[in-house]
């Protein structure tokens, strides 16, 4: 069990899908006793409500509308991290190809975006009003949904190798897909998500770049531990230096 950190903060890590973001959080939340938020999870409950609710994904004004008309809710049980879609645990449903095709295209919607960036703000700040420390991972998290926080990382890995990954947990979650038809997927979601007019998936400038591409999960997950600590102990030796000012 890694040293967990006295000090309230927020670790904000972005990258494109098959990066490893979901795995390396869980694993970092788990060691360090963080609060994990899977932001992507909320897009995919609301294109999964997109498709239950027989609505054309072209027709932006009902894609936007069903938010009002549907709950979301993340619950975090026994280190596992479940969405519920009106009261139903939807997590398996939500990794189908057909949820993962439409995803990209419901999240470009600025509407969308900017209730379910709300949503994210609310949920996060709900868990620091109880003195938790969270980690969020999505797509724009450190660039809009919480530029402010302390600790920014992005996360990344070859189209290849992350094609691969997604291969692996397609095979465990019973899905059929080609190697080539991952591939193509994580190419057309890489420039939708590069292109997208609000919410671009992009590096923040503050964001500490990790390649996950040839290592282990071990080592990106202590490399990122690493990260962790060493930022939080930069912004504990800068507050109190502030205090000292202010009080001289």
């Amino acid at each position: 069990m890694e040293g967990r950190i006295n000090m309230s903060y927020i670790v904000a890590i972005d990258g494109p899908a098959g990066s490893g973001k979901g795995t390396i959080t869980k694993l970092v939340a788990k060691d360090l006793g963080l609060v994990s938020i899977d932001t992507g999870m909320l897009y995919r409950c609301h294109a999964l409500a997109v498709l239950k609710n027989n609505i054309d994904v072209s027709d932006e004004e009902k894609v936007e509308e069903i938010l009002e008309k549907i709950d979301i809710n993340l619950k975090n049980k026994n280190n596992r991290q479940s969405v519920f879609l009106n009261g139903e645990d939807v997590t398996d449903q939500i990794r189908t190809p057909e949820v993962t095709g439409i995803v990209s295209k419901t999240s470009s919607i600025f509407g969308v975006r900017e209730k379910i960036t709300r949503l994210e703000r609310k949920i996060g700040y709900e868990w620091l009003k109880e003195g938790k420390n969270i980690i969020m991972e999505g797509r724009d998290i450190t660039t809009v949904v919480f530029p402010e926080a302390k600790v920014k990382i992005y996360l990344d890995a070859t189209p290849i190798e992350r094609a691969k990954r997604r291969c692996r947990q397609n095979k465990r979650n019973g899905i059929n897909q080609s190697f080539e038809e991952v591939l193509q997927s994580i190419m057309e979601r890489d420039k939708n998500d590069m292109n997208k007019k609000v919410g671009a998936l992009k590096k923040a400038p503050d964001a500490i770049y990790v390649d996950s591409s040839k290592s282990s999960v071990n080592k990106i997950k202590h490399k990122i531990i690493k990260i962790i600590k060493q930022k939080t102990k930069e912004n504990r030796n800068e507050h109190y230096k502030k205090n000292i000012k202010s009080n001289s």
